[in-house]
C-alpha cells in the first residue's frame, strides 16, 4: 500500500467515523506530513519512527501539538494497519494557560470599533451567546426563531446541537437583517460573497482589526469572546452547569476553566486576615 492509498483510506474511514471537516482535514494532513518525513511505505512504519519524528519536529511544540498528532497516527495506524504505533508512546502533559479575555469595557469598545452594522450584529451576537467562529458563519436564516426568542446552533463541536437565547438588546437589529436575508433568498443569516457560508478567517480578521483600533493590548481573536461571554456570566453569579449547557461543554471541568480567569470573583475574595481584627 503507497502513500497515496492509505490517505485515502484514511479518509474514508474518518468519514465513516462522522468525523468533523476540521478533524477530518488534520488527520490527513498529520499523517501526510509524518508519511513525507519518515520515506517508507505506512505498512513498514514502526514506534521508532514516531518517536523520531516527534523529536525532531515537535520538541518545541506545544503539549497539546503532540497530543493531537499522535491521536492522528492512532486513529490511522489502528484502523488501516490493525496495528497501534502510538501505544506505548506516553503522552505529555497538558499546559494550563489561561486564556486571555476582555473586560466588560473592553467588549464595549471592541463592538465601537467595528466598522460596519453587520460586523457589529456578528461580534455582538458571538459574544452575546458565546458562540464559535464555525457556529456564528454556519447559522442558517432557518436556525432562529423569534416568536420563541431562541436560535439553534446545529452539529456543532462532537456534532450536538443546543439552542441559545436571542438577547433583548439585538432583538430588533437581528431581526431586521434576518427579514432582509430571508427576503433575499439567503440561506446563511451571515452570507459572504455569492451567498456562500462566510470565512471564518475574514471574521478573525474583522475582530483583530477592531481590537487593534480599540486599542486593546491584549491576544484578541473570536475565541476571546466566547472565553469573555463564560467569565462574564460566572461574574455575574450564573450556575457554572448553565454555563456548560449554553457553551455546549461535554464535561463540567472543561467549564471549570474560567472558575480560574474570572478577576472579579478574585477581587470579591478577603483574605482571612481581615476577619482577625486589629492587630
Amino acid at each position: 500500500m503507497n502513500k497515496n492509498e492509505f490517505l485515502k483510506k484514511l479518509e474514508i474511514e474518518l468519514k465513516i467515523a462522522k468525523n468533523s471537516e476540521y478533524t477530518l482535514k488534520n488527520y490527513v494532513k498529520s499523517n501526510k506530513i509524518f508519511l513525507d518525513y519518515s520515506k517508507k511505505n505506512p505498512e513498514d512504519l514502526t514506534e521508532d519512527d514516531v518517536k523520531v519524528y516527534i523529536s525532531e519536529n515537535l520538541s518545541d511544540r506545544s503539549a497539546i501539538s503532540i497530543i493531537m498528532f499522535l491521536a492522528a497516527v492512532k486513529f490511522s495506524s489502528s484502523l488501516i494497519l490493525k496495528k497501534d504505533l502510538t501505544a506505548n508512546i506516553r503522552r505529555p502533559k497538558r499546559e494550563m494557560k489561561l486564556p486571555s479575555v476582555l473586560t466588560k469595557k473592553e467588549v464595549v469598545d471592541l463592538f465601537k470599533a467595528l466598522n460596519t452594522k453587520k460586523s457589529r450584529l456578528m461580534i455582538s451576537l458571538m459574544y452575546a451567546a458565546g458562540m464559535r467562529v464555525s457556529e456564528v458563519v454556519s447559522l442558517k436564516v432557518n436556525d432562529l426563531d423569534f416568536e420563541e426568542s431562541i436560535g439553534h446552533i446545529r452539529q456543532a463541536k462532537g456534532k450536538k446541537d443546543r439552542i441559545f437565547n436571542i438577547p433583548k438588546f439585538l432583538f430588533l437589529k437581528l431581526k431586521k437583517f434576518y427579514e432582509k436575508q430571508r427576503s433575499n433568498g439567503e440561506i446563511y443569516l451571515f452570507s459572504g460573497r455569492g451567498g456562500e457560508r462566510m470565512s471564518p478567517r475574514n471574521l478573525q480578521k474583522i475582530v483583530k482589526h477592531a481590537a487593534k483600533k480599540a486599542l486593546i493590548k491584549k491576544d484578541v481573536h473570536c475565541h476571546t469572546l466566547r472565553h469573555s461571554f463564560a467569565t462574564h456570566l460566572l461574574e455575574n453569579g450564573v450556575d457554572i452547569r448553565f454555563i456548560q449547557q449554553l457553551l455546549g461543554h461535554s464535561s463540567i471541568s472543561t467549564t471549570e476553566l474560567y472558575t480560574h480567569i474570572s478577576p472579579e470573583s478574585i477581587k470579591k475574595i478577603k483574605s482571612p486576615i481581615d476577619s482577625l481584627g486589629s492587630l
